[in-house]
């Protein structure tokens, strides 16, 4: 296997870093590797094709991705990681093919994920955008409709893994009932399991969207799952936008076929989701669900983890089983 390969001392690691980092966490890499750092389209292209030939790991992120043409430019490539969970952007049939490992940072921000879900239901529910301009602008509080409450509530959510387990976690402090939809239950827990998205849509009077990205679970949310939600019903979203139909959400939002929504993630990005921008029953927030100063270093503690076992021989601390 390519990950037993032990690398020698003598040979320092080059390594191709494509995602957006502060240099503070640079300098904790650069003590591992000799970095290449390309975070924009520009000097991505320029890093792949000067320095590709020598490249034997590449750091990105779900989002942005490693391509089969970019891989096929890299002949001594060992370890493609990603710095969070998701690797939806990755070509895995030419990391599979070239026997390249896979590693990501699955684990280390769910608990900030999870705090920011929260945050969205209370946010979005509470109305605490528009209450906070309503008290800057000198508002009667007599004349306020009355925000919904959040404990007691149904909450649903799409994809109980790590993170969705975390929010189901926060939500028993609310008194709330959970359900949730995977492809097949989950052994060992709790919350209810249903098996259609439009039957827990159907159930639950807050939807939050915590499955993988990728073609497999494209436009889940489409119109007829907004319309099962219901006129009562809010939906989150803090998994990938690709998830999420962004014009059915729209639409739903502005006829009142759901009551409102808060979202970190949307399938415009990293420009803003235009249809959306000028609802007024939509918290948007930037893909910031997963960072927080103790997210991050976990987070690149986890990538030097995966970094140093594949090229010292021990192997990946958090390896993605590519099967055969």
């Amino acid at each position: 296997m390519v990950s037993s390969l032990s690398q020698s001392p003598q040979s320092p690691i080059t390594l191709l870093v494509f995602n957006p980092m502060a240099e503070p966490l640079l300098e904790q890499i650069r003590a591992h590797a000799d970095l290449v750092y390309a975070p924009t389209p520009e000097l991505r292209a320029s890093a792949v094709a000067s320095h590709g030939a020598q490249a034997q790991a590449v750091l990105t992120i779900g989002s942005i991705g490693l391509t089969a043409e970019e891989i096929a430019q890299m002949p001594q490539l060992r370890l493609a990681c990603t710095l969070g969970a998701g690797y939806e952007g990755l070509a895995l049939d030419a990391l599979r093919g070239r026997g390249i490992v896979l590693a990501t940072g699955a684990g280390t921000n769910d608990t900030s994920v999870a705090d920011h879900s929260f945050g969205l239901i209370l946010a979005s529910m509470r109305n605490f955008r528009t209450l906070d301009q309503q008290a800057r602008a000198g508002v009667d509080r007599y004349s306020l409709a009355h925000p919904p409450s959040v404990s007691g509530k149904k909450l649903g959510i799409l994809g109980l893994g790590n993170i969705g387990l975390k929010i189901a976690k926060r939500a028993e402090g609310f008194d709330m009932p959970v359900g949730y939809h995977n492809r097949q239950p989950k052994a060992g827990v709790a919350p209810r399991y249903f098996d259609s998205l439009k039957a827990l849509a159907s159930w639950a009077d807050i939807l939050v969207c915590a499955t993988p990205g990728g073609p497999g679970t494209k436009h889940l949310v489409n119109a007829e799952i907004l319309q099962a939600l219901g006129p009562q019903g809010y939906l989150i979203n803090i998994a990938r936008g690709s998830v999420v139909d962004t014009l059915a959400l729209a639409a739903a939002l502005k006829d009142g076929t759901i009551a409102g929504a808060g979202i970190d993630v949307y399938e415009s990005e990293p420009h803003r989701p235009e249809p959306l921008i000028d609802l007024p029953n939509i918290l948007i927030t930037p893909h910031v669900a997963g960072w927080s100063p103790e997210a991050t270093q976990a987070s690149l503690a986890q990538f030097i983890g995966n970094l140093t076992g594949v090229f010292s021989g021990q192997g990946a601390v958090a390896p993605v089983d590519l099967g055969a």
